[in-house]
């Protein structure tokens, strides 16, 4: 009996997300206090918006492992696909991003990438949880090693470098 397992997006990824979404609404204060071009505000105002899309998306989105299935979470959805229904268990992988497609049947399907805290876990237990022959060759070389991926947190903290940096040249 496997216990129920919850996956989360890496806090590594969300932490400084939430950070870049602080800092650009405070240098939108600060253009709004400091009176500079309405251009700038227009897009700082346009900006926070779809950064406050991608950050609840990825805040709120996880992926419960139980006995009988897996259930992907995310805002306003979610989508359960039951082991005993798998028909197979694919992956792709681009570069350093790995996309698991849990199929079962023709409109039956669950996409999981390596954006997801312990991956490793995460692709060992739908592994032994997926009825036997279910596994591609793709699947099982790449349980050997999962890759991680750590482009996304990388990006996410030099947008937080470089709002810095702008605060800090909009007081001088």
């Amino acid at each position: 009996m496997t216990p129920t397992r919850t996956f989360i997006i890496r806090r590594t990824f969300v932490y400084p997300m939430a950070l870049v979404i602080v800092l650009t609404a405070v240098l939108l204060v600060v253009c709004l206090v400091q009176g500079q071009a309405m251009a700038k505000v227009i897009i700082l105002a346009g900006l926070i918006m779809p950064l406050v899309v991608i950050f609840v998306e990825t805040a709120f989105r996880r992926v419960v492992v139980d006995q009988e299935g897996v259930t992907a979470f995310r805002p306003f959805r979610q989508r359960r696909v039951l082991f005993s229904d798998v028909t197979e268990l694919d992956s792709v992988r681009v570069r350093s991003r790995v996309f698991m497609t849990l199929s079962a049947g023709p409109d039956v399907f669950l996409i999981i990438s390596n954006s997801y805290q312990d991956f490793p876990a995460l692709v060992e237990g739908l592994i032994a949880a997926v009825p036997e022959g279910c596994v591609t060759e793709e699947t099982q070389q790449l349980a050997k090693q999962p890759p991680l991926r750590h482009a996304d947190v990388f990006t996410v903290w030099f947008a937080v470098v470089a709002l810095i940096y702008v605060l800090i040249a909009q007081f001088r």
